[in-house]
């Protein structure tokens, strides 16, 4: 993958259907990996062995990136939402509510967005576990995420999968750069980026095969997919709006309305 720009830049796709990004050169995140030992994870309340399911690294799908600029309007994000997910055997015995949701989307940000995860082919079941969105997978099945934008001004979104940011599959954080959405369009995020031609697809696996797993020894943050959702300085949702309710078509109003 090339260099980062100087600044704030990112990437813009050029297939229909796929997600368009941005990438800010910061310092890189300092995280401390704990031991893979079995002390460790006694200690930190995970167990060695995980039942269930997490996203393991599946084939190669083709999704080409390009760089665009974009300036955060804070550095905080306009909100924050997450998903959780498990195999039916795993939601059961979490004790997640069979309530089942008629849509695969839930709005997020103030309704600035909706996003779901989505089954790439068929569609996933939707419940509810303590005020979150349960999504039930299957160990083989693929899924993508989808995200769609709802206003009328460009937004950043920053996207977890198994506490790892699907732009490079490190530990995630807000502070990294995520993926462009223009107005009124709709995104679909098919795996972690590999390179800006291609992503390895998300691949529900089970928790030992999850590439948290094989590539970094953590488990503890399987079964849960985040957004963060920024919105561009200069350029905030709703203002355009406004602005455009507040024309006027003469300089001047006349003193009397004609009849």
């Amino acid at each position: 993958m090339r260099g980062l720009m100087f600044g704030m830049a990112g990437w813009l796709a050029s297939c229909s259907g796929d997600p368009m990004g941005v990438r800010r050169s910061v310092p890189p995140v300092s995280v401390e990996e704990s031991p893979s030992g079995g002390g460790d994870a006694d200690l930190m309340g995970v167990p060695e062995k995980r039942t269930g399911i997490a996203t393991g690294w599946g084939r190669e799908v083709e999704s080409r990136m390009t760089y665009r600029n974009f300036v955060r309007s804070s550095d905080k994000p306009r909100g924050i939402s997450i998903l959780r997910y498990n195999d039916a055997g795993g939601a059961e015995a979490m004790g997640v509510d069979h309530f089942y949701v008629p849509s695969a989307l839930q709005k997020a940000a103030d309704g600035l967005v909706e996003w779901g995860m989505v089954g790439r082919w068929g569609t996933l079941s939707h419940a509810w576990w303590r005020g979150d969105r349960f999504v039930i997978g299957q160990e083989g099945r693929e899924y993508q995420i989808k995200v769609r934008n709802l206003c009328d001004a460009r937004l950043e979104v920053v996207l977890s999968v198994d506490g790892l940011d699907v732009m490079d599959g490190q530990p995630a954080s807000i502070k990294k750069r995520g993926y462009l959405i223009a107005p009124g369009r709709e995104m679909v995020v098919s795996g972690f980026r590999t390179s800006e031609e291609k992503v390895a697809s998300f691949k529900f696996s089970s928790v030992g095969s999850s590439y948290a797993n094989l590539r970094h020894g953590e488990t503890r943050n399987v079964g849960v997919v985040g957004l963060a959702v920024f919105t561009e300085k200069g350029r905030e949702p709703g203002v355009e709006k406004k602005v455009r309710g507040r024309a006027r078509a003469f300089a001047e109003a006349p003193a009397v309305q004609g009849r």
